[in-house]
């Protein structure tokens, strides 16, 4: 579970723990090389400029390099191809979450209601779940 962690979130104990097995359990250095590359993208994503996105991006290519590793230069290509988006999520921060969690609640909707013949009983169930968060999260004064 340490290395699906962030850095910015480990203990003291835990980037201890974490050093420890890169040192006892990573002879070859290829499990230290992909957690650096994790951690650089998490840099880069949470980089507030294009400037300094290109930065993060430069150190990326750099860590992607060394690794040497088909995994990472897989990534590297992705990040290449979705550039262009990667920019706009740096620039504005908008991403899809709330739609993704509001498709996931739709799912489970209709999981549980062990599928709908009437689309309006259904339809009026997405919508008082909907209701129902947005009383909860904003409240009325």
């Amino acid at each position: 579970m340490l290395l699906l962690r962030g850095a910015d979130s480990l203990s003291e104990a835990a980037k201890a723990r974490l050093e420890k097995v890169f040192a006892t359990d990573d002879p070859t250095g290829k499990l230290k090389a992909a957690w650096d590359v994790k951690e650089q993208v998490r840099t880069l994503l949470r980089t507030g400029s294009l400037e300094d996105a290109e930065l993060a991006k430069e150190d990326l290519e750099r860590l992607v390099k060394e690794s040497d590793q088909p995994e990472t230069t897989r990534l590297w290509r992705t990040l290449c191809r979705w550039w262009t988006e990667i920019e706009v999520l740096i620039v504005t921060g908008a991403t899809t979450g709330k739609v993704e969690a509001n498709n996931t609640s739709i799912k489970h909707i209709k999981r549980t209601g062990r599928g709908f013949v009437n689309s309006t009983n259904y339809t009026t169930r997405i919508m008082l779940r909907s209701a129902a968060r947005t009383a909860v999260n904003f409240p009325l004064q």
